[in-house]
């Protein structure tokens, strides 16, 4: 027992010697993310990929060298004959080759060539849009944290609220200046609080596992928000710069506009199956051979050749034509689909300014409104003494003071995030954001 007891005892010492832990704030979550979170690796991944295909493209239009050799055993027969020397016609021949083609016009390999220009800028853009996605799920999960522990928090205190409350009405039934109704009421108050509590426990555990997801742990306390702060308005703000904005530089905008090039290349580069190439061909040979016509010994005959080749397609069954036609339709559905892109962009952008700009009205009158409700319960709480008041009275009253406050936290928290994705809609969010919406925690 003496042991248990100097054991809990050293344990305590520890704990409190090591002090409080140390709360992650935002930034040092966001940079975890970008060396754990998959999503955002196989973007990078990807990236990597599509940065290829400039290479592979100009490839088509830079000099191809190949190379050949051959080495066979010979044995000739003359039927009838005599053969005066049979060395002559029982003999190796081998030789080697190497040419090179460079092309001079080949327009498929052209319009491969700017294809593969536009897949770089559709890679990036795309990777762009990637590392925004993670900038919001980022904040957006570590926010979810911070409200569902501000609930649980506010579930708490309301429920210590209304313990108290129910132990008032309890004695004040007692002594008999009250009726059994209060005390029932307070109690089925009570037992809603406590199973809220339970629901709010299981909501932070969640949100904390969204976190973990993100990052590959949950920290053991998050940063919170400062009791007061001052978020900021958009800049500009107007809304309609900010759709502008959305139309050209929105990430995806972007990527599937390279995409509609590329497609429109793509027209290009299949009709181009019609059409003439012409090249620059230089080849280099050796050979050694039996010349059997007059039995002569073994020759080695070395050829040097360059010259011009063209080619001209004439008929291929009608396959030139078709993809042709395949081509032109994928053309038109990438229009399509960068008219469907730029107007998600633009709903987005839209969205998320009039989130904010309400986002923040509402944060202001929810500040008032807490003050009110405040007010409120403490007035009710007096009238309740005096008999002026009833207990449901208070009862109401202390659910609005923490309801305002669950309203005004998740107010705060939506606000900012839709700051990001209005910056997000528009194409501009960065890292910077992340830092200055940092700079909103308690360090």
């Amino acid at each position: 027992m003496k042991r248990i007891r100097f054991a809990l005892l050293g344990l305590a010492v520890a704990a409190a010697l090591a002090g409080p832990v140390r709360a992650s704030d935002l930034l040092e979550v966001y940079n975890q993310a970008k060396g754990y979170d998959a999503a955002f690796a196989a973007a990078q991944a990807a990236l990597d990929a599509g940065k290829e295909k400039y290479p592979q493209g100009l490839a088509g239009l830079l000099p191809n060298v190949a190379g050949s050799a051959n080495t066979f055993w010979n044995r000739a027969e003359v039927p009838n004959g005599t053969i005066p020397d049979p060395d002559l016609f029982t003999f190796n021949s081998n030789g080697w080759t190497v040419q090179l083609t460079q092309p001079i016009f080949r327009w498929q390999n052209w319009e491969a060539f700017k294809q593969g220009e536009l897949q770089v800028v559709q890679a990036e853009a795309t990777f762009g849009a990637a590392g925004q996605d993670l900038v919001v799920r980022v904040a957006q999960a570590y926010f979810d944290v911070l409200q569902a522990g501000d609930n649980l928090d506010f579930v708490k205190a309301n429920k210590t609220a209304i313990a108290e409350q129910l132990a008032q009405a309890k004695r004040n039934f007692e002594v008999g200046t009250a009726t059994i109704t209060d005390t029932n009421e307070a109690q089925a108050r009570f037992d809603l609080a406590y199973a809220q509590e339970i629901a709010a426990i299981n909501d932070l555990e969640v949100k904390k596992r969204a976190l973990q997801l993100l990052i590959g742990d949950v920290p053991a306390t998050l940063a919170p928000l400062r009791t007061t702060l001052q978020i900021d308005s958009p800049d500009p703000n107007n809304m309609d710069e900010w759709v502008a904005r959305a139309q050209d530089q929105n990430f995806q905008v972007r990527a599937q506009q390279a995409a509609v090039e590329i497609a429109k290349r793509e027209v290009g580069r299949q009709r181009a199956g019609h059409y003439p190439t012409v090249d620059l061909v230089g080849n280099v040979s050796s050979n050694t051979n039996q010349n059997l016509a007059i039995l002569a010994p073994r020759r080695q005959v070395d050829q040097t050749q360059i010259g011009l080749q063209l080619n001209l397609p004439i008929f291929s069954g009608g396959s030139v034509l078709s993809r042709t036609r395949e081509a032109a339709a994928l053309s038109n559905k990438a229009l399509s689909d960068l008219d469907a892109v730029r107007r998600t962009a633009v709903l987005d952008a839209r969205r998320s300014f009039l989130n904010v700009s309400n986002g923040l009205a509402q944060v202001k009158a929810l500040e008032q409104a807490l003050v009110s409700s405040e007010t409120s319960l403490q007035s009710n709480r007096v009238g309740y003494e005096v008999g002026v008041r009833i207990n449901l009275d208070v009862l109401n009253a202390v659910q609005q003071v923490f309801s305002t406050k669950r309203d005004l936290a998740k107010a705060r928290y939506d606000t900012i995030i839709n700051g990001f994705k209005l910056k997000q809609a528009a194409g501009n969010l960065t890292e910077d954001d992340i830092q200055r919406a940092n700079a909103l925690l308690v360090h």
